[in-house]
């Protein structure tokens, strides 16, 4: 005798739980209902961006995102023919989640999975950050039910600060992988060509275009911190934890400075977890 079949909902959960992220243990300070929507949402972005993160050749990664663009219009049209999706349709009516918003993500994810990236200027950058993070944050302020100008002003604000801090974390990885987030136009600024910032004789160059992006993020996450505290702190405690979780990782990028780019940057997963109880249960 068979067990019981598992549920879409029970699929998005899963997939949030293993993700190990700190965002799940947000998610799970949320109502049921609220809960169910989140964990799909988180579901779908993890689907898409382990495609284009994955080994596979840039042809069958465009390939599969398209068949997920495929996937959100069947969802729209109210036919899922993916468990993740047949997960999303409650949440997309109870919350008018946007279609604009997951096309949106996937549009970022084909930026990404291709085998060598520029980012032009900081016009390009914004779009990409728009894309990858501010329509995620677009999703999931529906779902916090906040004020919609308030939600849309957050999304964008802590969207860009979550986004330019694994950016500026990241610079030596992603380049080791000839991913440039830094824009190009602000590199030669310094005298810097895009397919050289790791090398010692433009260190300099490259840190004050990190420099000035920084100082963008430490904006961003001001304005994000003063949009939380607009809110009933029950609505967005998700979105207080990831910005207090990733603010800190921010201080610790800006701590680390520009010179060894290579040297990790980390929390342990007991500032994490102190963080998500802080921002939880404390004003």
């Amino acid at each position: 005798m068979s067990g019981p079949e598992t549920t879409p909902e029970q699929v998005a959960a899963e997939i949030a739980k293993k993700s190990g992220s700190s965002f799940y243990w947000a998610m799970r300070l949320l109502p049921r209902y609220k809960r169910s929507a989140m964990y799909a949402i988180y579901a779908f972005c993890r689907e898409v961006d382990d495609i284009a993160d994955g080994d596979g050749e840039i042809e069958l990664k465009k390939s599969q995102l398209e068949e997920w663009r495929d996937r959100i219009e069947h969802l729209y049209a109210g036919h899922p023919d993916h468990p993740i999706t047949c997960a999303l349709q409650g949440p997309v009516t109870q919350f008018d989640l946007q279609k604009n918003d997951f096309a949106a993500v996937i549009d970022g994810m084909l930026t990404d999975a291709v085998p060598s990236l520029r980012i032009k200027n900081l016009d390009e950058l914004t779009v990409y950050c728009d894309r990858v993070a501010c329509a995620v944050g677009r999703l999931c302020v529906r779902v916090f039910e906040i004020d919609t100008k308030i939600g849309l002003e957050l999304s964008k604000s802590l969207g860009h600060a979550l986004q330019l801090t694994n950016i500026l974390r990241d610079v030596a990885e992603d380049a080791e992988r000839s991913h440039i987030y830094l824009p190009a136009d602000m590199l030669g600024e310094h005298g810097v060509d895009t397919g050289d910032i790791l090398s010692f004789d433009t260190r300099e160059g490259v840190a004050a275009v990190c420099g000035e992006l920084a100082k963008l993020t430490s904006d961003y996450y001001g304005e994000a911190g003063r949009l939380i505290r607009r809110c009933d702190k029950s609505q967005v405690r998700p979105a207080l934890i990831m910005k207090n979780v990733y603010e800190k990782l921010f201080k610790r990028v800006t701590d680390r400075g520009w010179v060894d780019l290579n040297e990790p940057v980390s929390l342990s997963k007991f500032e994490k977890s102190a963080l998500v109880v802080k921002s939880a249960f404390f004003p």
